[in-house]
């Protein structure tokens, strides 16, 4: 942990809520909207924001996995996001999402007009609009979390490091 959290208080609502309160609490509200009203399907969603967790090495996004009316995706599907590029478990659209989470967060100097025209065969304007929000808001709060040790502290119980 990097901060210092006052004895029995809650790191994520601290730092979330108390220690900067006119940021955090709005940081949360985005952060939440993603997941409330998000309208791609549970596969993409999960694929592009695995991808993500995945790259910014935070143990809590790891672990989580998106609840949609008891709907999870299946134990494998994270091994599966790994092997995005070869995996007979992804649909275009499912492949797609987690090409794109990972361009967007390594090399998006590099997304150029060949991808878009890729991606435009599989996602509407407005599905790619939602789903560059959403990885940006993985990116930057997954990497907040890790940056300052949030994550460590509040890894789900299943997680194994």
């Amino acid at each position: 942990m990097n901060l210092d959290i006052p004895e029995g208080k809650d790191p994520i609502a601290y730092v979330w809520g108390e220690l900067v309160p006119g940021i955090g609490v709005a940081a949360s509200a985005f952060s939440l909207s993603v997941y409330q009203y998000s309208t791609l399907g549970l596969r993409e969603f999960e694929a592009a924001r695995l991808r993500i967790a995945q790259i910014n090495g935070c143990l809590f996004c790891l672990d989580w996995r998106t609840d949609r009316e008891g709907q999870k995706v299946e134990e494998e599907f994270a091994d599966a996001v790994t092997e995005w590029r070869t995996t007979d478990r992804f649909d275009e659209r499912t492949r797609m999402a987690a090409e794109y989470a990972e361009r967007y967060a390594i090399d998006h100097h590099g997304i150029d007009q060949e991808f878009w025209d890729r991606m435009g065969k599989h996602y509407t304007q407005v599905e790619i609009v939602e789903l560059s929000m959403s990885i940006g808001s993985w990116l930057a709060f997954g990497r907040l979390n890790h940056v300052l040790g949030l994550d460590a502290i509040c890894v789900l119980p299943g997680h194994s490091s």
